[in-house]
C-alpha cells in the first residue's frame, strides 16, 4: 500500500494533477482524501487545496 499527496493554490490545479496521476498509474485505488484550508494574510485570503491518494500498486 502506498499514498500521493498532492497540494495546489487552486482547486483546477489539484483537479489537473489528481487526473494525471490516475491516467498513468497501473493501481488500484483504496480511497482519496480531500481537504481545502483557508488562510487570512492582511487583506489576502490564502487556499490550499490538497488530497491525499492511498493506493496499491498492480503487481
Amino acid at each position: 500500500m502506498r499514498v500521493k499527496v498532492f497540494d495546489e493554490s487552486h482547486e483546477k490545479d489539484l483537479e489537473r494533477a489528481i487526473n494525471t496521476f490516475l491516467g498513468s498509474t497501473n493501481s488500484d485505488i483504496i480511497d482519496i482524501k480531500y481537504n481545502v484550508a483557508i488562510a487570512v494574510c492582511g487583506e489576502e485570503q490564502l487556499y490550499c487545496f490538497s488530497a491525499l491518494i492511498v493506493y496499491s500498486p498492480k503487481e
